[in-house]
């Protein structure tokens, strides 16, 4: 059984490519990239999201598909539907797809794209298995050099709870999944074992630091305006705003520890992400 997974060299990719090497032989493993000269010790493919014209080749012989969702903005959707039409095109038995956590219901910005997406899934016949993750971890660890510089983390959180997950917590959901046909037509809410509040997170952080780091819940245009005023596009700016403004309303809790069961481990810590990136 071939798997391929898109995205080989993205953060996620890379991880899941790892994991999934230790699940299932070598040879039985594609990575796929835009520049697959960057991928060492797996098979690789020329693929790129925006250029059907490389998908043909890429996904021949490929019997699961994982496909990781695009970081470009620029119709996303289109990007993904264009992939899905070259899988079903191609024979792929299975497509495992990275969508976000409570899919269809999510209010969130974000996740217009991944609905989208799980739509043509549907509409195309072809098994899916969709993991609807949700944060990482990291996705806040990025911006500890900042807090520390200026004593605060900032967002539109407020006192909301989270419930993230390390990168390689759903890399390894990805492999669980992947290497095994029975999750066909599954669909996974994941998430982190301990939700929490932006506040544990900087008490947290200042416990390992060993100096006082607040969190700033701004409004989430004044929050989107300062993303912007750091060089963040404008969309990406008012996304994450938006994101944090549901989240603040529990669209990024999840209370069911899927994620936990499917890895068969507890999800990491944020303390142990947090060690980690500092």
């Amino acid at each position: 059984m071939t798997i391929a997974i898109t995205g080989a060299t993205g953060q996620l990719g890379q991880l899941a490519l790892t994991a999934l090497k230790s699940r299932t032989p070598h040879a039985d493993v594609v990575a796929l990239a835009r520049d697959p000269s960057r991928i060492t010790g797996t098979s690789a493919r020329a693929f790129d999201y925006t250029k059907p014209e490389t998908h043909a080749a890429a996904l021949k012989g490929v019997k699961t598909l994982v496909l990781v969702s695009s970081n470009d903005f620029n119709d996303r959707a289109g990007q993904h539907r264009a992939v899905i039409a070259s899988a079903k095109a191609a024979g792929v038995s299975r497509i495992v797809y990275t969508s976000i956590l409570k899919g269809d219901a999510s209010p969130m910005i974000l996740a217009a794209d991944h609905i989208a997406t799980e739509q043509a899934l549907q509409a195309s016949g072809i098994p899916t298995t969709i993991l609807r993750n949700g944060w990482y971890t990291e996705n806040y660890t990025g911006s500890l050099q900042a807090a520390q510089d200026h004593g605060a983390l900032i967002g539109s959180m407020g006192t909301g709870q989270i419930a993230t997950a390390a990168r390689a917590d759903y890399a390894e959901a990805i492999a669980v999944t992947a290497v095994d046909d029975s999750h066909a037509g599954k669909i996974y809410e994941l998430a982190g074992d301990v939700p929490f509040t932006m506040h544990d997170f900087a008490a947290e952080l200042s416990k390992q630091v060993g100096k006082p780091i607040a969190y700033n819940s701004l409004p989430p245009a004044t929050y989107a305006g300062l993303l912007q005023s750091f060089g963040l596009p404008e969309v990406l700016s008012q996304a994450l705003a938006d994101s944090d403004d549901h989240a603040s309303r529990g669209a990024l809790l999840d209370h069911s520890r899927t994620l936990s069961a499917l890895i068969g481990r507890p999800t990491t810590p944020i303390a142990a992400t947090i060690k980690a990136a500092l």
